[in-house]
């Protein structure tokens, strides 16, 4: 009995540990369970949206939808009609044709900067799935409502105000950017991403912000994973578009564009 007794506590303490693993384990594959509905749900509240109407009269036969040039056509109607939705506003708007590898800015329908993409990749949801939902989602202009950047929207200008007019001189002040990594992230209010990073820099400390940078946005999509988990909830999935700019020309396309700007997608 007094064995039995004195061993006791050291089989608490071998016994807390385990519950505490398998407490974790069970948390961490909930965790992953509900990451991994997460693309699917996004996926049905597109098909829900811009699916087609199964009580319209004029709903083309099912079978097109496997054929290859009709989905070609309405990728490419799609474009248009967005781009052409854009063109009627006064703003600078931005166009990704991911077909020919193209970024361009236009204003009016004319374009007035284009630059080729290095190179790109987009999440799965957006092209092996749905495509007649997809293509419908992106025949609507996507308006920018918010982004993350390593460098400023509009950089600053400092002057100093001259005694009179005789002594005004201009004052040059250097564009920080210039030595900074260009790298940003623009949210779209149909739930997409658009990831723009300046091709490969030599520079170490270049990729080591770069790193951060992903590193900043990885840690804030989980934070979001874990509360929406943690409610019970599916998370909020983004599907995401990234592509690789020349550094001078993804400052430009990113400045030139307005804050609540919009984006034409062609895939």
């Amino acid at each position: 009995m007094e064995n039995n007794i004195e061993q006791a506590p050291g089989k608490n303490r071998q016994t807390g540990p385990v519950i505490t693993a398998v407490i974790i384990t069970v948390i961490l594959i909930f965790f992953t369970i509900m990451s991994l509905m997460a693309p699917g749900k996004k996926l049905k509240e597109i098909r829900l949206k811009f699916g087609p109407e199964e009580t319209s009269e004029n709903q083309p036969d099912e079978r097109l939808y496997s054929d290859s040039a009709y989905m070609a056509l309405l990728k490419e109607r799609s474009f248009f009609q967005a781009r052409t939705s854009m063109a009627e506003t006064d703003s600078v708007y931005m166009t990704l044709n991911l077909s020919d590898s193209t970024a361009n800015l236009e204003i009016s329908g004319v374009t007035v900067h284009s630059v080729k993409i290095s190179s790109f990749r987009f999440s799965g949801i957006l092209k092996r799935t749905d495509d007649y939902a997809i293509s419908s989602m992106l025949a609507q202009p996507m308006n920018i409502t918010g982004d993350l950047a390593t460098i400023k929207k509009e950089p600053l200008m400092v002057k100093m105000a001259p005694k009179d007019t005789s002594e005004f001189k201009p004052d040059v002040i250097p564009d920080t950017s210039n030595y900074e990594p260009v790298n940003y992230i623009l949210e779209m209010d149909n739930g997409i991403r658009i990831y723009v990073y300046q091709t490969t820099d030599t520079l170490k400390s270049n990729n080591r912000r770069r790193f951060y940078f992903d590193l900043r946005d990885r840690l804030s999509t989980a934070w979001q994973y874990a509360k929406s988990a943690a409610m019970f909830k599916v998370p909020e999935y983004h599907p995401f578009i990234k592509i690789r700019l020349p550094k001078a020309d993804a400052k430009i396309i990113y400045r030139a564009l307005p804050r609540k700007g919009q984006v034409a997608v062609y895939m």
